[in-house]
């Protein structure tokens, strides 16, 4: 397994990476269009579609994010979109994990597909935004989730159930703590004020979501903060949420040793149009 995780990981790289950093936004606008429409494909089987339609609500997906591409939404400001966007995963996100899973399986069929599909469609419009602004900014909002998913994960295995002995989510992912959340924020804290005074020393341009957030004072870049990592954790128990209710543990077996891509971007379903609104703000 370990092995397989990490030859996975290897090729994800290599080609991630290149296409992050060409000045041409093209290549990683098509390679996230490819993730993206994968994430379709086993959002409709994990709400109970057969083969065949989840195959189309991927390609779907994946037209609808290129007709935006070829009407050049990327490179308008959309601060509305963003704003409405940002709050719908507030407000839904919240009411989807209080309801818990029993609670989301008796939501019709159709209104869980299309869900799923505009919060994936919204989320590559935001990462190809954010790649068009400047790769600084763009990894910037990938390592905020990589830096709170690395902090919750220690935290939790060390100081889990010591001092809130109450379970973030019992009944969607009984392994998460608060203790966990709390570690995270503190990880992406210390991340943002790093990065920001990296940023200051070195010159960095484009700005990145840290120091662009900290225009604001060091105040707002703090609560900003906690609130991405925060939302962070709402986008993982979502997706945690709609694989119980499917009764399976990965979205999918797509990547070897890491399940679905699912399970490798639903952090980023929400962290990526709330960082654009962040920007816009």
């Amino acid at each position: 397994m370990l092995k397989q995780r990490v030859i996975t990981a290897i090729v994800l790289l290599l080609i991630l990476l290149p296409a992050m950093f060409y000045s041409d936004p093209g290549p990683f606008c098509a390679i996230s269009i490819v993730m993206i429409a994968a994430g379709a494909w086993e959002w409709a089987k994990l709400n109970g579609y057969s083969k065949s339609i989840s195959l189309i609500c991927g390609i779907v997906c994946a037209g609808v994010c290129v007709a935006i591409w070829r009407l050049g939404a990327l490179e308008q400001s959309t601060p509305q979109l963003w704003r409405i966007a940002g709050a719908l995963w507030v407000l839904v996100g919240a009411w989807v994990l209080r309801g818990g899973v029993l609670a989301w399986s008796v939501h019709r069929p159709v209104i869980r597909l299309l869900s799923g599909l505009v919060a994936l469609s919204l989320a590559w419009l935001a990462v190809a935004q954010a790649k068009i602004i400047g790769t600084n900014y763009l990894l910037s909002i990938l390592v905020l989730v990589w830096a709170a998913d690395i902090g919750a994960y220690f935290a939790g295995r060390s100081l889990g159930g010591r001092f809130i002995h109450r379970k973030l989510a019992p009944g969607i992912s009984p392994g998460k703590s608060w203790e966990g959340v709390i570690g995270g924020m503190a990880g992406v804290l210390v991340l943002a004020f790093l990065w920001r005074w990296a940023d200051a020393a070195w010159m960095i341009q484009p700005p990145s979501l840290y120091s662009q957030v900290g225009l604001k004072g060091e105040w707002f870049l703090f609560i900003a903060m906690v609130f991405m990592a925060a939302m962070s954790v709402v986008g993982d128990l979502f997706e945690s949420l709609v694989k119980r209710s499917a009764g399976v543990k990965d979205s999918s077996g797509l990547l070897p040793g890491h399940g679905g891509v699912l399970d490798r971007i639903d952090a980023l379903l929400p962290a990526l149009p709330l960082a654009m609104m962040l920007y816009s703000v």
